[in-house]
């Protein structure tokens, strides 16, 4: 009898990245496959403590941790300096891991790694220990395929080496596809001129780490999207890698899900609120958060709005207390939303 396979998976420590490579091994393990699913130190403690908050202390994929080379007290909310600093020292540390589970046990040796596509370093480690290796991309396939084109965007004349529009025109990948306007582009960061050039380089260098994998992964399937699909040769559709009841809450969430706005919300006549939700990184000026709140208040329409306790730097307990007096009924507010039932 041949050896178990053996998959290590890697996502970036994002919860929107996380969740997705969650669901997917999941559904490794179903097949009878092993998976040790890696972290970083600062995600891994968030995910476990979950876990324990939940009672799904038992796992079927191992998980295990390695440092993003920040201190505890560093700010991981600011992606840049996160990613910079995963970049320098994670593929040392995931060499170490993956010759310490090598050498442990014969029947344990890593036979493949999936990793996000945003961490190509971990991809890189795989050619060198000679490990079969597969990207996913945690988004559609339409974004991917655009990315891919960047090299050709350039030649064309429609951006520059930096990624900005030269042209302001729409950019079409093909007629059944929706153009992209050139002023929203995958890497578009409006203000923020230091994070866009930083995930343009990002994207760019993402094209070259795919010319070393064995497959390529995207969350979709053909079905939704054939156009964008059959524009990516040998592209391997594995989603939607959705909860599922028969996954339970999973260990991909780390964030407290409050349940209750689904009461509110099956309440409310049906297309009737505004979701609105800036995932786990996201942050606001005080005057961007006012005005975002009085917005919303304006518009006199339900609303389930997603408020971490980290979006802004203001007093914003007191603020939220003022707001829900103010709007009574009209929305719901709450920490983080159970985001797939909603």
């Amino acid at each position: 009898m041949g050896r178990q396979p053996h998959v290590l998976v890697i996502p970036l420590p994002f919860q929107g990245h996380v969740a997705p490579l969650m669901k997917l091994s999941h559904k490794i393990v179903d097949h009878g496959i092993k998976v040790t699913f890696v972290n970083t130190e600062f995600i891994h403690a968030k995910v476990t403590a979950s876990m324990a908050v939940k009672g799904e202390e038992k796992n079927p994929i191992r998980l295990v941790s390695i440092p993003d080379g920040l201190e505890p007290g560093d700010d991981r909310n600011d992606a840049l300096k996160l990613t910079q600093s995963m970049l320098k020292v994670m593929s040392v540390h995931l060499k170490d891991l993956i010759e310490k589970i090598n050498q442990s046990n014969d029947d344990d040796q890593i036979s493949c790694i999936i990793a996000d596509t945003t961490v190509g370093w971990a991809l890189e480690v795989a050619e060198r220990m000679g490990i079969k290796r597969a990207p996913l991309f945690p988004a559609g396939p339409g974004t991917l395929a655009f990315q891919l084109r960047i090299t050709k965007f350039i030649e064309d004349g429609i951006i520059d080496i930096k990624g900005n529009p030269i042209i302001n025109n729409l950019i079409w990948l093909s007629k059944e596809i929706p153009a992209w306007s050139s002023t929203e582009l995958p890497w578009s960061c409006p203000g923020d001129s230091k994070m866009q050039n930083a995930l343009f380089e990002y994207c760019t260098f993402r094209v070259n780490h795919f010319k070393l994998c064995n497959w390529l992964l995207c969350n979709s399937f053909y079905e939704l999207d054939p156009p964008a699909c059959d524009l990516i040769p040998g592209i391997i559709p594995v989603g939607p890698l959705l909860l599922g009841n028969q996954l339970g809450s999973h260990a991909g969430s780390f964030w407290p899900q409050d349940s209750t706005c689904l009461t509110w919300l099956d309440k409310q006549p049906v297309g009737s609120v505004i979701y609105v939700a800036f995932g786990s990184l996201t942050t606001f000026s005080q005057q961007q958060f006012d005005e975002l709140a009085l917005g919303l208040e304006l518009i006199s329409q339900p609303f389930l709005w997603v408020v971490r306790s980290d979006i802004t730097d203001g007093p914003l307990a007191e603020f939220l207390h003022v707001f829900r007096t103010r709007i009574n009924d009209l929305g719901m507010i709450v920490e983080w939303a159970p985001q797939e039932k909603v």
